[in-house]
């Protein structure tokens, strides 16, 4: 007999890795007329935190980004790439935790190197357009 629970949890936690790789492939790929789609994936009063620098709500978070492309640190026709990997998700009703590790890596289109490491610290909150980034707490090493 199928458990409808465990499947509905199977498939919020697909979708909150869907979330996580789009955060990802938005922030390396995603050019100027699709960059407010990044906004949208976090909750509108979200917090995105790493040392040095914190952004709330949707509106700062996304200037953030763009700030990072203005600088050359993140974006199209930087050489960055975010790798993300040993995600791990949590559901609980309409939130969910996650954790993960991350690699920023650099020159990717002459000589690759790993500009850094760090760790994603996640709260995802159900919404009626689906899962959003309600927190990410960032640090490196």
């Amino acid at each position: 007999m199928v458990d409808e629970s465990q499947v509905q949890r199977m498939a919020d936690e697909l979708e909150i890795r869907n979330l996580v790789a789009t955060l990802a492939h938005m922030a390396d790929r995603a050019t100027e007329p699709e960059i407010p789609g990044y906004g949208w994936l976090f909750t509108e009063d979200a917090h995105w935190g790493m040392p040095g620098t914190s952004h709330v709500g949707r509106d700062d978070i996304l200037a953030g980004a763009k700030e990072r492309r203005a600088t050359g640190t993140q974006g199209p026709g930087t050489g960055t790439r975010h790798v993300v990997t040993t995600h791990r998700v949590s559901v609980d009703g309409d939130g969910a935790d996650g954790e993960a590790c991350f690699m920023l890596v650099a020159d990717t289109t002459t000589a690759p190197r790993i500009q850094v490491i760090g760790h994603y610290v996640d709260r995802y909150r159900r919404t009626p357009e689906g899962w959003k980034l309600a927190r990410r707490d960032i640090t490196f090493g």
